[in-house]
């Protein structure tokens, strides 16, 4: 019963804000439906809002942008497939795209970045128009702009301090090979699962942790599930704006020239919310109890990067090694 009726609010929201980003769209030519994975408190949430205002702004309001928070248009995977078939136009996603496309591994190797000046000179560097080519070419969706991503943190019932503390810990990775295979080298028993069965998974026991940036660990409330934040700091990461190359193609060359400066500004504006929500958050969630533990970070990212070397495909592998030597 709770769960139909927290599915029914999750809808009503949806709608609403489809009704808040959309009532221009009824003068629109054309209506570009956007769905992620996160809350409306979340900063990807309010970047794909400001995507849409500067879009309707840039077209003289030919183009409207419809956002749905909260999976309400589908699972992150749910909406790459139908972003292929048409049926979706645009989300926000990231290293789950090495599922098609090798090279999006890169987005999120553990330990791969130690600063977010590193991050930065890869995915707005060379590195970085390589994977999205082969992102077009694999996966069929566009990147348009990149969002950073706070460090990927391992939350638990119990503190977490030592690769050896990881015996046996039933946890939730999202559906990312190297994800799955470097946990399981570290020592962790992962699973797979879509981001919005976390919460119930952890409530029941089916898992005992999950591991996720600050942002989404405060806006799915894990805090109330989870007693610790153990700060492995394991993957720093960005996670790209996107939209369907069937969109993209029925799109005019003025109006993509639109979706792309306004994503210019999406990605600058994202930027400023990160940087203020990273110490805001980590102070809300140790207000509602969560313990921080400092972990041995140079133990985890050896084991770590063991594990990444053994795993990596072939193709990227001397990347994933020159970027290690770093």
């Amino acid at each position: 019963m709770m769960l139909a009726i927290q599915h029914t609010k999750k809808l009503l929201i949806a709608g609403v804000t489809a009704i808040l980003m959309g009532n221009s769209a009824f003068a629109a030519d054309v209506t570009l439906k956007l769905g992620h994975l996160a809350n409306e408190q979340n900063s990807w949430h309010k970047a794909a809002v400001k995507f849409g205002e500067e879009v309707s702004a840039l077209t003289d309001g030919r183009v409207a942008v419809e956002v749905f928070p909260n999976e309400t248009l589908g699972k992150e995977i749910d909406l790459i497939n139908g972003m292929q078939l048409g049926s979706v136009d645009m989300t926000i996603t990231g290293e789950s795209l090495q599922n098609w496309a090798s090279m999006a591994a890169l987005l999120a190797v553990p330990y791969a970045y130690t600063t977010l000046e590193d991050m930065d000179a890869v995915a707005g560097g060379e590195i970085g128009d390589q994977i999205e080519q082969q992102i077009i070419e694999k996966a069929q969706i566009r990147p348009i702009a990149y969002f950073a991503r706070g460090p990927r943190n391992l939350t638990s019932n119990r503190e977490i301090k030592t690769p050896d503390d990881l015996n046996g810990l039933r946890m939730r990775v999202p559906n990312v090979p190297l994800f799955v295979d470097v946990w399981k080298a570290l020592g962790a028993q992962p699973t797979p699962m879509a981001f919005s069965e976390v919460f119930t998974s952890l409530q029941a026991g089916a898992i005992d942790a999950q591991e996720n940036p600050l942002a989404l660990i405060q806006s799915a409330s894990f805090n109330e599930v989870q007693k610790f934040v153990n700060k492995t700091e394991h993957v720093r990461s960005w996670i790209y704006l996107t939209i369907s190359e069937i969109t993209w193609g029925r799109l005019s060359d003025e109006d993509k020239a639109a979706v792309i400066e306004a994503a210019s500004r999406t990605q600058a504006y994202e930027r400023e919310l990160f940087l203020a929500d990273e110490q805001l958050i980590a102070e809300d969630l140790q207000k509602k109890g969560m313990t921080f533990v400092d972990v041995d970070q140079q133990a985890f990212a050896q084991k770590a990067q063991d594990g990444v070397l053994a795993n990596v495909s072939d193709d990227i592998r001397p990347v994933v090694e020159k970027l290690f030597a770093k």
